[in-house]
Formats: structure tokens, C-alpha cells, sequence
């Protein structure tokens, strides 16, 4: 176990809580995340190969065109994971150069685990001095919400965040997050985290936040979900390749979309190689999102 979680936090301890740190970087750059995924497809469309050499340029050429644009990173774990160890140590270096260049990073892992194998997920996304710790993490809570606690009690011994699966746009997700009518799963997350957010009742905004897809239309009101009542940040994906657009997401967040962190990542990747096509798609996804 790192040294922060088990009592030793010298590092966390002069940080700011995560919340406090991405409303910060929200209210100076913009509420923008640019997703990091390299997919095969795209590593081509650059002229890149699909192995390590080719994930390593393109990682670090996204970090240095927009990292001055943008609240947060938010690299896809799963594209550096398919390139096994060497493509784990490119997303450590990705999370280095990210930290280095001022941006918050956030690690789209989505993990979810019970006992002590969860708490070896939070010490590695989340734990002092491990090479993989991001600023935040996505979690997934469907083998019970407090099945999360070593990663939210992680987050909160670090300065860092975790994001929560709540309302996903892909329509597989409703056959789950919407059952339950009036008390479905997804308010059931929602209430969990706006509980959870209470031990930062002296933040504006909380270091436990939730994923909720930008192209989820009606959904947050017909679900009766308050999601400002989260009083924790919401990443949003979605924008430009899906669909989605600022008028959307104002529409299907109302009174939540001060907390909305929009995401996008094929729009803004698609303007890749060069880092003037990359800086030009972020610049314009940021302007409809203020």
C-alpha cells in the first residue's frame, strides 16, 4: 500500500482536494476534458503504426497541443493496456507529462471490485507515489456503491477524485441504470454520491463526481435525477463524434451544468497530426461549451 494511504500523506497533504483543484481549472480555462484514445484507426489516420512507438507519439503530441486549453486529460486505460507493459508505462509517462504541463489528468479505468481487490485498484489509480496515480479515476459501482469505499476513502486521503457510473449513453446502460422507475439504480448512485460529497461540505464542489453521457437526452428528468444536488463534478462524453453539442448538454443538465465537464475525444483527435489541427478542434469545442 502507498505511503499516503497507510498514514504517511506528505505529498497529499498540501493538496488541494480534486474538486476544489478542477473547479479551479474549470472557472480559468473552460469546462473542456480531451480524451486521450488512441485507437487503432486513429493511430493510422496520423500515419502512425499501431504499436508502442506509434502510441507514445500520439499521446504526447495530444498532452502538448491542448493541455493549456483544457480542465482535464482523460487518457482511455484500455488502448495503453492492449500494448501490454510497455503500453501501461506510456500511460505513466502520458500521466507524468500531463501533471508536468499543468493539466488535471483523470484515467478512464473503470474499475469495480469488492475487499481487497479493490483497494489494490484505489492504491494503484489513486495511491501516493504509484506510478499510474492519476488526479481522479472512473469507477464502476455495480457490485454496490460501498463497494467503492477503499477508492473514495483513497481519494480523500490524497487530494484526488474518483468519477462514478451513473447514466451512460449507450443504450445497453438503461437496461440497468434505468430499472427501478422512480427509485431506479442511477438515483440510487446519484443520492450515494451526494452523501458521499458531504465530506467536503467546505468545497464547492466535491472530489466524488459522476459519469453521465452528454447524449443522454431526457433521461436525468425522467429519472427525477438531482444532479445538482451531487454538488460534485459530472463528466460528460460525448460531444463531436456522438452528437452532442453545448446546447445538449444545457438542455439535459439545467440547473447541473455549472458542474458539467464536457468531453470529447474523436473530434478533437481527428484534427491530429498536427498540433495546430489538435489546438483549432479544442478552441472550437471549448466555445460551444461557454
Amino acid at each position: 500500500m502507498s505511503d499516503a494511504v497507510a498514514g504517511a500523506p506528505d505529498r497529499a497533504a498540501a493538496r488541494a482536494p480534486f474538486g476544489a483543484r478542477l473547479g479551479a481549472a474549470m472557472r480559468e480555462r473552460g469546462p473542456l476534458c480531451v480524451g486521450i484514445d488512441p485507437h487503432p484507426a486513429l493511430l493510422a489516420a496520423w500515419g502512425l503504426a499501431d504499436d508502442v512507438d506509434g502510441l507514445r507519439r500520439f499521446s504526447l503530441a495530444v498532452v502538448d497541443a491542448v493541455a493549456d486549453l483544457a480542465a482535464a486529460l482523460k487518457p482511455q486505460v484500455a488502448l495503453y493496456e492492449r500494448h501490454g507493459a510497455a503500453g501501461l508505462a506510456v500511460l505513466e509517462e502520458v500521466l507524468t507529462a500531463s501533471a508536468e504541463a499543468g493539466v488535471l489528468s483523470i484515467a478512464d479505468a473503470k474499475r469495480g471490485d469488492i475487499g481487497s481487490t479493490m483497494a489494490a485498484y484505489a492504491d494503484a489509480w489513486l495511491g501516493e507515489g504509484s506510478p499510474l496515480a492519476a488526479d481522479a479515476v472512473t469507477l464502476s459501482p455495480y457490485l454496490g456503491f460501498e463497494s467503492l469505499r477503499p477508492a473514495l476513502d483513497a481519494a480523500a486521503a490524497t487530494g484526488r477524485g474518483v468519477f462514478v457510473l451513473a447514466l451512460t449513453s449507450n443504450p445497453e446502460g438503461a437496461s440497468v441504470q434505468h430499472v427501478g422507475g422512480d427509485r431506479s439504480v442511477a438515483k440510487a448512485v446519484c443520492e450515494a454520491a451526494a452523501a458521499e460529497n458531504s465530506r467536503y461540505a467546505g468545497e464547492a464542489l466535491g472530489s466524488v463526481g459522476l459519469v453521465v453521457g452528454a447524449t443522454v437526452g431526457d433521461a436525468v428528468e425522467r429519472l427525477g435525477l438531482d444532479l445538482a444536488a451531487v454538488r460534485g463534478p459530472l463528466l460528460a462524453p460525448g460531444l463531436g463524434a456522438q452528437g452532442a453539442t453545448g446546447t445538449a448538454l444545457r438542455a439535459a443538465f439545467g440547473d447541473a451544468y455549472p458542474q458539467v465537464l464536457g468531453t470529447s475525444s474523436r473530434d478533437i483527435l481527428a484534427g491530429g497530426p498536427g498540433r495546430e489541427g489538435l489546438r483549432e478542434r479544442a478552441e472550437k469545442t471549448l466555445a460551444d461549451l461557454v
